[in-house]
């Protein structure tokens, strides 16, 4: 598959640090610059001051002002060319949950799924 010249930009927000950082280095192996976040404020911000990112990968499950799914729905408002794949451990949600074109994944997920998802995503 044709990919830019650039590498896509994705941030991943999730609060276990390890997580965050399994997830950030597996998706940067792929081909992907990528951008961490521990909760839903510093996401936010990171897109407020980055206007190459391209995808967002965010757990539901996260402190701070808005959980992962509130963190989707104010991403597709301001930001609607950006792709959102929203994870969890603990809970599924149904389709029409998401915002629209958002992806869910149920904990543990198979990377090499979600990074097919992400570059099928981006291309399209």
């Amino acid at each position: 598959m044709p990919m830019n010249a650039e590498r896509p930009a994705l941030l991943v927000v999730e609060d276990e640090v390890l997580i965050r950082l399994a997830v950030a280095d597996t998706i940067a192996d792929a081909g992907f610059t990528v951008c961490e976040a521990g909760n839903a404020d510093q996401a936010i911000k990171m897109l407020e001051s980055r206007t190459d990112i391209q995808a967002v990968f965010t757990d539901i499950d996260m402190p701070g002002s808005m959980d992962g799914l509130k963190l989707a729905a104010a991403i597709r408002a301001r930001w609607p060319a950006i792709k959102i794949i929203v994870t969890s451990g603990h809970v599924k949600i149904r389709a029409d949950e998401l915002p629209v074109e958002g992806k869910f994944f149920s904990k543990p997920y198979d990377t090499a799924r979600i990074v097919s998802t992400l570059r099928d995503m981006i291309a399209a």
